[in-house]
């Protein structure tokens, strides 16, 4: 009797499927944006998923009338919100869409200035990229929707709005892996119209931590490649 060619074809076809669905390897790449861990340690990012972070504990973010200087406005409460677009292997450069970034617990020390109403971005959404060999973080607006920010606050004749845009049209940040954070440092704002009370020019500082993955249950951080 001659053996039986069903039972071995049937095997391989079986371990062929098995292979074609098992998870991730340790050695697949690891995108630009990873959770949990850094490299192929970590969890790939999915496209779609929603990206957050509030400034770092005990920090500030701040929108100086010069760059480096302690006169300006002060938010205690600040966060931003992106979606990712496209993550693809690193070396590379990840996208996202930030939808949202807010300001809140804010106060002044400009002269003249009795109060901060409120801190308001317009024209979001913003393109945003994560560039994996240096870790910079560029955020851009357009020519029809610039990057812009609103400040109202109350002086001693009053209230007043001050309107101000990306120097360069766009703002930088960096990562780091060791706390997870975005830092931006002295981006530079012109302000485009308000009172002669607004400073001519600010200077946005904050850094924010950690940045987690709040798309995937216990919102892990989220580490770059």
């Amino acid at each position: 009797m001659r053996a039986s060619r069903t039972a071995p074809i049937a095997a391989l076809a079986a371990l062929a499927l098995a292979l074609t669905a098992s998870p991730a390897r340790a050695d697949d790449p690891a995108s630009v944006l990873t959770t949990g861990a850094a490299g192929t340690a970590g969890t790939n990012v999915a496209d779609g998923d929603v990206l957050n972070a509030s400034v770092a504990a005990g920090t500030t973010a701040n929108f100086a009338t010069a760059a480096g200087g302690s006169t300006g406005v002060k938010c205690a409460v600040s966060a931003f919100t992106a979606t990712v677009v496209d993550n693809p292997a690193a070396p590379s450069v990840a996208t996202e869409s930030t939808t949202a970034h807010t300001f809140s617990s804010c106060t002044a020390n400009i002269f003249g200035v009795t109060k901060v109403n409120s801190v308001t971005v317009n024209n979001l959404p913003y393109g945003t990229t994560v560039d994996s060999a240096t870790g910079a973080v560029t955020v851009t607006g357009t020519a029809t929707a610039p990057i812009q920010t609103t400040l109202s606050m109350g002086t001693i004749l009053g209230s007043i709005t001050c309107v101000y845009q990306a120097t360069n049209g766009s703002i930088s940040g960096v990562t780091s892996n060791t706390d997870n954070s975005i830092a931006f440092t002295d981006q530079a704002f012109s302000k485009t119209s308000g009172s002669s009370l607004c400073p001519s020019s600010g200077f946005f500082t904050a850094t924010y931590a950690p940045v987690q993955d709040t798309s995937v249950d216990g919102s892990p951080s989220v580490f770059t490649n």
